[in-house]
């Protein structure tokens, strides 16, 4: 089924190519085009995709059939290849923002919030009057754990439809997310009266009244009512033997203890069990966020559902004579495009000449500039709307190290080895463990030092990472993709305030430092919500380098937050 929605341009040269096509005299590509748009609505996923590749191999530089294109490998259950589709067809037509749309959609499927957000951006500032592209974007920054951000993001969407249920669900997510179930289940029952039928709803405001407030009574009624959707979601089952389980228990109370009633004692779960869901827990992951994705296509957006979860890919690693490389550029411009975009991992002293380590190489161009919109006012909502708070991080206790001498490098030298094989074959805790004991073994070794902190931040541990990035950066305190991965690692971790410290620092000794300047511009629009400064670090990359790869979202993020 499709929506209806407002034509467009393109909408127009797609009534022309239809009249022309049932006319019997359209050239094969635009034929090609509107029989996969058909068969992509009546649900013929497979069909599509052969109808719309023909489409795309005649009309290769049609942005709209390449759109079509990712819409139907969605469907058809190939993310990777709706993800180069998605990606053609912005190439060819940036401002195409259906794809911008169906893209972050797809990532948030494959669970990688952070480039979702940076398609979700691209969409909320060229349609920021749809609820939906506000609610898409506050969930990829609810799995961010950005609450401040999610959460003004969903009151924007509530300021333009008072009864958008999705974004009721978010702010209800987000309270789970404060550890407030009670307030939580305001916004989960709110929702569910904007829209009685919305499954994520009644399934949420079931889990948190039996999970938290220990309401059997309201659980059983919304179970019940989350059952009785049509048509039955795939979940079904498990959700129903969930009810079947808390009915017997809810009924429980009328037969003593030792009734013969079978299945009267059976308790509630609190594990997983063939046929049951797992009990909720205090994160989001617990809940449903929303209805299956709406993925969008010009003309007429594609309106069915979108195929479950799917198997998340890797994206490729950067080669070097056909191997995994070792060396990782950080790009500041990346930091909030892919789930946190891997450090540079420096080579072994022994690989040059000179025995100094190898320096940063210039950072690669990234195809999009995320950006906060321009905020909106909330209106009266079902509930009372809870305003974000002035964000406020903590701050990081800084180590200070002083220079450690130097060790054993001869005998440091096999772990170092080691470990750039263990990195080689993405064995991260073997490689950290090797890097460790080089680093032990040889204190003043920088590469040891910088490489301890790349593998525990790819592993997550903060804890270490930082400490060891400091030890580097007191080894060399002039090394650039050090402080840069420093201030990565601190922002991954939440010193926000320190990160935007250390990108500074940069800055005092670099001042045109582009790269610099780019990701404070990030950080003070995505992190602080600071538009003034973000505006002067924006105004600065233009000014130093006005042909920049992300010179016209620049353009669009400035013009859409005015001094």
């Amino acid at each position: 089924m499709l929506a209806t929605k407002n034509i467009s341009r393109c909408g127009v040269i797609a009534i022309l190519m239809l009249a022309i096509f049932l006319a019997g005299c359209g050239p094969p590509g635009p034929r090609a085009l509107l029989k996969g748009e058909k068969l992509l609505s009546n649900g013929d996923y497979p069909g599509a995709v052969a109808a719309l590749n023909t489409a795309t191999s005649l009309m290769s530089t049609n942005a709209q059939a390449w759109n079509y294109l990712g819409v139907a490998y969605q469907h058809a259950g190939q993310p990777a290849d709706a993800a180069l589709a998605y990606q053609r067809a912005l190439t060819l037509d940036r401002d195409l923002v259906e794809a911008h749309y169906n893209l972050g959609c797809l990532w948030l499927e494959q669970n990688k919030p952070d480039v979702a957000k940076t398609e979700f951006t691209a969409y909320v500032l060229r349609r920021s009057k749809d609820p939906e592209g506000w609610t898409k974007f506050g969930m990829a920054q609810l799995r961010l754990r950005d609450l401040p951000g999610a959460e003004k993001s969903f009151n924007t969407a509530l300021a333009i439809d008072a009864n958008a249920a999705g974004a009721l669900n978010g702010l209800g997510l987000a309270q789970m997310q404060r550890g407030r179930p009670r307030d939580a289940s305001q916004y989960f029952a709110a929702a569910k009266r904007a829209q009685p039928d919305y499954a994520p709803a009644l399934l949420n405001l079931a889990t948190v009244a039996r999970q938290y407030l220990h309401d059997n009574a309201l659980a059983l009624q919304n179970y019940r009512a989350y059952l009785a959707l049509t048509p039955h979601r795939a979940d079904w089952e498990q959700v129903n033997a969930m009810a079947d389980n808390l009915e017997q228990a809810v009924n429980g109370a009328a037969n003593p203890p030792g009734s013969n009633r079978q299945g009267a004692s059976v308790p509630l779960r609190s594990s997983p069990t063939a046929g049951s869901p797992a009990p909720a827990r205090s994160n989001p992951g617990s809940f449903e966020e929303s209805e299956p994705e709406v993925v969008r296509t010009q003309p007429a957006p594609a309106a069915v559902a979108t195929p479950g979860p799917l198997a998340s890919g890797e994206a490729p690693r950067n080669q070097t004579n056909g191997r995994p490389g070792v060396l990782h550029q950080i790009n500041p411009m990346n930091w909030f495009r892919n789930a946190s975009p891997e450090p540079k991992v420096t080579q072994t002293a022994s690989s040059n000449s000179n025995n100094n380590p190898v320096k940063p190489a210039p950072a690669p161009s990234a195809s999009n500039l995320t950006a906060f919109g321009t905020p909106m006012h909330p209106q009266t909502k079902p509930v009372r709307l809870i305003q974000p708070a002035a964000p406020s991080f903590p701050r990081y206790l800084y180590l200070s190290p002083s220079p450690p001498r130097p060790g054993n490098r001869p005998a440091a030298g096999p772990a170092f080895a080691r470990a750039q094989q263990y990195e080689q074959d993405r064995q991260y805790l073997d490689a950290l463990d090797s890097y460790r004991e080089a680093a032990r073994l040889d204190p003043g070794w920088f590469e040891a030092q910088y490489n301890c902190g790349v593998m525990a931040y790819r592993l997550g541990d903060f804890n270490e990472s930082l400490p060891a990035y400091e030890m580097a950066l007191a080894i060399q305190p002039d090394s650039v993709g050090a402080r840069y991965n420093f201030a990565l690692a601190l922002k991954e971790a939440g010193y926000v305030t320190d990160a935007v410290n250390e990108l500074k620092k940069i800055l005092v000794s670099k001042p045109a430092d582009v790269r610099a300047h780019l990701a404070l511009g990030n950080l003070y629009a995505q992190q602080l919500y600071d538009v003034p400064q973000a505006r002067a670090q924006y105004m600065k990359v233009l000014q130093l380098d006005p042909r920049n790869a992300q010179a016209a979202d620049i353009q669009f993020w400035l013009s859409s937050n005015p001094p």
